[in-house]
């Protein structure tokens, strides 16, 4: 029985490096979740021209920090405990690997290794329009398990500021692993209630 709660954390070179940050942000000051982050060379490249943090910054949000060349670490192998992994974005190059099973570097053999220990893995998938490679690889990886999870942002609750939508989004992988959260409030059914103070409540009814 798992008893210290682990979350694997991936951050390759895709555009949205936000969410994998906000993510660690989060579980660091409001969980007593343990986060063992790996980053892509192309994770790095897309963090220094998107984010104002540097690497110590960043990986002092982590539990533990991986190479992703370090192909011997705990996280490679199934006998080490955790509640899954999220790839937070993940690239076409690593849904690709995945989906093929190719564990070239730590972050696929990670998710390699939560697959078949049947453990949940999350891909924040980020490329637009998409091919049919991409699409078969989603599909790939779905059929093994996966769940594919495009950072796409929810408007119903008239977010106001980027910050809010890489909140809600966030706010909805952690409760994919259970994880107790604020971020974002549930929906209820009433159209003004998730809404913020001063939005008109008023939903388009076109189908």
């Amino acid at each position: 029985m798992l008893m210290t709660r682990r979350l694997i954390v991936a951050i390759t070179g895709a555009s949205g490096v936000a969410f994998g940050v906000r993510l660690l942000e989060y579980l660091k000051a409001h969980t007593d979740v343990e986060t063992h982050l790996m980053v892509s060379a192309a994770g790095w490249l897309t963090i220094d021209a998107e984010l104002d943090i540097d690497r110590r910054a960043l990986e002092s949000l982590a539990t533990r920090v991986y190479s992703v060349r370090e192909v011997g670490a705990c996280i490679a192998s199934g006998s080490f405990a955790t509640d899954g992994m999220v790839v937070a974005p993940c690239s076409m190059r690593t849904l690709a690997a995945i989906a093929h099973g190719l564990s070239d570097n730590l972050i696929t053999r990670a998710a390699d290794v939560i697959l078949k220990e049947r453990r949940r893995l999350v891909l924040m998938t980020r490329e637009t329009p998409l091919n049919l490679a991409h699409l078969r690889n989603m599909t790939a990886v779905t059929e093994m398990g996966g769940i594919i999870f495009p950072p796409v942002p929810a408007l119903y609750q008239r977010p106001v500021t980027i910050a809010e939508m890489i909140d809600h989004t966030v706010g909805r992988v952690l409760d994919l692993f259970g994880i107790g959260q604020s971020l974002n409030p549930p929906w209820d059914g009433n159209a003004g209630s998730a809404n913020h103070a001063g939005s008109s409540g008023r939903r388009d009814d076109r189908a």
